[in-house]
């Protein structure tokens, strides 16, 4: 069997993985309009993907405030949780685990999500480029700065949506650290400007990810709460000029919390967020945090099985593979072809099933060839 170590199981807290072989988050923009709602075409998709060891979900809204993508789902409202419910019972039908993936996209968020008001960070800065909007691609607008009293309320929301998360049937929830999205903004120098406790030192600028992770704790208990950090070099604008010690700080507060699992993107030369020559920070992080480590972003089977023999990583969490093969594990293990995304990057984000849930699976191709 080849990469064998892959398929070996893995206790991550009260996840117990039947392989290595996790399906990593992917943003795919096919909930239901009005409402972020999701809907039976994402329950195909993900129990077709339910042989990963484990399923983190793509980034879901944790509030309207925080939510800046077209069609991508919510957890913030009773209508979003009973769309989810199907979605989960038939991941667990098939014998999988899923986790939710909670997103406040802080000020990448468009003005045009939140009825033309500013979106809200760490500071007031504004993200380069564009973004996605129902009406096409337009510049972002600078952000408006959370006081103290609205950081408690987003706290807050993320408690909503983790208790919400738990209504609709998911086995735990991961915090959405990465990419240049709100816990992020507060993370690195680049974006968080503030001189209160919230800000300067990288514990202070740490304390809201730190709040935010207490919350989703009380909630469900360290052993179903993950977080996801990218560690290595500028997302959307957001840097840092010493990721050691601010990562180093987030690893702590990780550590400290008795996470199920951290999981960190380290991009490679085609990442989707860019290129970086940062050094990777995963050695420094894997000697603060103790629990089990999960690598993403860019890895053949090769390399993944490679990294977890070399004790790197505990698991690796696979993105893109995972579009064009929902039975990505089977193919890995069977040391089958990889299928190619057919039109990719257009399908990922385009409504309806085409690119989405209708890619075979190694013996449906074979049946159509018989």
């Amino acid at each position: 069997m080849p990469h064998e170590n892959l398929f070996e199981p893995l206790t991550m807290g009260a996840f117990k993985a039947r392989n290595r072989v996790l399906m990593a988050p992917l943003t795919r923009g096919r909930a239901t309009q009005p409402g972020y709602v999701p809907n039976e075409m994402m329950k195909t998709y993900y129990t077709q993907r339910s042989g990963a060891g484990l399923i983190i979900s793509e980034a879901t809204g944790i509030s309207r405030e925080g939510l800046g993508w077209p069609a991508a789902p919510g957890i913030w409202s009773d209508e979003q949780v009973e769309g989810w419910k199907p979605v989960t019972q038939s991941v667990h039908d098939a014998g999988g685990l899923i986790i939710l993936q909670l997103w406040h996209m802080g000020r990448v968020v468009h003005p045009d999500f939140l009825d033309g008001d500013a979106p809200v960070s760490a500071s007031a800065t504004t993200a380069p480029g564009h973004a996605h909007t129902p009406t096409g691609r337009q510049d972002h607008q600078q952000a408006r700065e959370l006081s103290v009293a609205e950081i408690a309320r987003v706290v807050s929301d993320y408690a909503h949506a983790a208790e919400n998360a738990k209504k609709a049937g998911f086995d735990g929830v991961q915090l959405h650290g990465a990419n240049g999205y709100l816990v992020d903004q507060f993370l690195r120098r680049s974006t968080n400007l503030r001189t209160d406790e919230y800000g300067g030192s990288a514990e202070n600028r740490a304390r809201f990810l730190d709040e935010v992770l207490t919350a989703l704790v009380g909630v469900w208990g360290a052993d179903r709460v993950a977080l996801r950090l990218s560690p290595n070099g500028e997302t959307q604008g957001c840097d840092d000029p010493d990721p050691a010690t601010t990562f180093g700080v987030a690893a702590s507060i990780a550590q400290k919390h008795e996470l199920a699992f951290l999981e960190l993107r380290e991009p490679g030369p085609n990442g989707t967020f860019g290129s970086t020559d940062v050094p990777k920070q995963s050695p420094m992080i894997r000697s603060t945090f103790n629990g089990p480590l999960v690598l993403n972003s860019d890895y053949t089977p090769q390399e993944a099985s490679s990294d977890i023999a070399d004790g790197k990583c505990d698991a690796v969490a696979f993105g893109r593979p995972f579009i064009s093969n929902p039975d990505l594990v089977e193919r890995i293990r069977a040391g089958a072809p990889l299928a190619e995304n057919v039109n990719a990057p257009q399908s990922w984000y385009l409504p309806g099933a085409e690119g989405y849930i209708d890619y075979p699976t190694m013996a449906e191709e074979t049946s159509v060839s018989a």
